[in-house]
């Protein structure tokens, strides 16, 4: 009888499939403009290399600004979790205007928020960093999917700061929507006019949340950035890993609002073994854990 003498929580490999590690994805977020990490919701190791990440990059960019006497930390942290017209509420938790009762009572928090991303969010309270919520509120993208894209012209312009500057250009042939609409019974998107568009709505209103999250990281960037003397600021972004991964969606809108960002993607992946990589070339690195790991959810 042989026995496994060790049971390793994850492997972390670089785009190519070569096992890599924690250290490389530090080493080169540190270089970033936008690190887009993305995750399985309900996974808890994930969940874990995600603080760790936030604290070491908070970390070692503090000892940089210490040398050239900057006062503000230029890490800034959003998430796909939390909407954009919470800003307000996030930002009054933040700065101690509110109780935390009242925060999570009036955010509209995932249910794993306690367990998942509560720990993000109290460290950016404690080290008074921003935290952005980057996603469109869910009323929108529910409009979207049931009456299509020129349904967001009939709102308000109250209601259009709390998204993606419109009119909005999706290209259904990006292989994210694709495969989409391919669940939806799709198989071609050759002539995007000849698609349902029931079914298409599906995917314009899983591009109405990669636009915006977009949107706001990369006016969050600009605008935090304006604020340290070298203009070297990072954004640590928290999404689904189908957010980002390829290279698409997010990075996609991203590229659109601002060509010259240098963009590092994460992703997570779940498979039986962690000797090799099932599928590369998704994300610059891919966090590896066995489909066995507990689940938060």
């Amino acid at each position: 009888m042989s026995f496994q003498t060790d049971k390793p929580a994850y492997q972390i490999f670089d785009a190519a499939g070569k096992k890599s590690s924690y250290k490389s994805i530090l080493e080169k977020a540190q270089k970033a403009d936008i690190v887009l990490f993305g995750e399985s919701h309900n996974n808890p190791i994930i969940h874990w290399l995600q603080i760790e990440l936030t604290k070491d990059l908070y970390r070692n960019l503090s000892e940089s600004q210490s040398k050239g006497k900057k006062s503000k930390n230029n890490l800034i942290l959003g998430a796909e979790m939390f909407e954009a017209d919470n800003q307000t509420i996030f930002d009054e938790y933040l700065n101690d205007i509110i109780t935390e009762k009242n925060f999570e009572a009036e955010a509209r928090l995932w249910n794993n928020y306690k367990t998942d991303y509560k720990p993000l969010v109290e460290f950016a309270k404690e080290n008074q960093l921003t935290f952005v919520a980057t996603n469109i509120p869910r009323r929108y993208a529910s409009l979207v999917s049931k009456k299509g894209l020129s349904s967001l012209d009939s709102l308000t312009d109250d209601a259009k700061r709390f998204m993606m500057p419109l009119p909005l250009e999706v290209d259904l042939k990006q292989p994210a929507y694709q495969n989409m609409l391919k669940m939806m019974g799709v198989h071609s998107t050759d002539e995007n006019e000849k698609i349902n568009e029931g079914v298409a709505n599906f995917a314009y209103a899983q591009a109405v949340k990669d636009a915006t999250m977009a949107f706001r990281i990369n006016e969050y960037y600009k605008k935090e950035s304006e604020k340290v003397e070298n203009k070297n600021s990072i954004f640590l972004h928290f999404n689904g890993s189908y957010h980002s991964d390829n290279y698409e969606s997010i990075v996609y809108y991203l590229k659109k609002y601002n060509p010259s960002l240098k963009i590092m993607t994460i992703t997570a992946v779940e498979q039986k073994e962690l000797d090799a990589l099932g599928k590369t070339g998704v994300a610059d690195f891919a966090i590896v854990t066995p489909v066995s790991m507990t689940k938060t959810y």
